[in-house]
């Protein structure tokens, strides 16, 4: 692959404390970084944005076509040992964090598989790194925080325990969002509520 580290993937630990998810350093080699960030969309409102609401630049288009293609796919069902074919696949870009952002959630019971590829240099911020959680009221109670930097992937299995979030801040922080979705009608709902948030946050810019 040109700009995905699937053997990185493959051999990656996989975490059960305290659900069920992997940490790849590295995957998204350093040139493919460094050229996607160098041509990333801008983005200066918080939340998340489906592919058809921006320009996509060459480099991450490139990028999405291999995280769309069968060796990532099964690279992550062999992992999570979950069957994912014919599942439909929903994608976002973020690219600006609030302060208000990172609450603690465990994301909806429509995703399956939740994989977020950072694309940021190296993170130097205290606030901004994803915080694997043991509760779901405790923000300091945690097995593991990842830095959003340039090239790591997250990748967890959606469920009831799956306790997520960040401390404060504020600023630039891009990365993908690629969920495996239990159905396409459920799909098509979480990306029309995005569009539409999308497109509200535009018209707030130009007014």
């Amino acid at each position: 692959m040109k700009h995905l580290e699937i053997d990185r993937l493959r051999a990656a630990d996989l975490r059960t404390d305290p659900f069920v998810y992997t940490v790849v350093p590295g995957f998204l080699r350093p040139d493919s970084v460094d050229r996607i960030i160098e041509t990333y969309p801008d983005i200066s409102k918080g939340g998340s944005y489906p592919l058809d609401t921006l320009t996509i630049p060459g480099p991450l288009q490139e990028v999405l076509a291999e995280l769309d293609g069968p060796e990532y796919e099964a690279a992550i069902a062999e992992k999570f040992d979950v069957a994912l074919d014919g599942r439909p696949k929903m994608y976002s870009l973020r690219g600006y964090c609030r302060a208000t952002d990172g609450k603690i959630h465990t994301d909806s019971k429509d995703k399956i598989i939740t994989c977020l590829l950072y694309m940021n240099r190296d993170w130097a911020e205290a606030g901004g790194k994803l915080r694997m959680l043991r509760s779901g009221t405790d923000l300091e109670d945690y097995a593991e925080e990842v830095p959003p930097d340039g090239g790591t992937l997250l990748v967890f299995k959606r469920s009831d325990v799956s306790f997520h979030g960040h401390g404060p801040f504020e600023g630039v922080r891009r990365s993908i969002q690629m969920n495996w979705m239990t159905s396409e009608n459920k799909r098509a709902f979480h990306k029309l509520r995005h569009t539409l948030s999308a497109g509200l946050k535009r018209i707030s810019a130009s007014a």
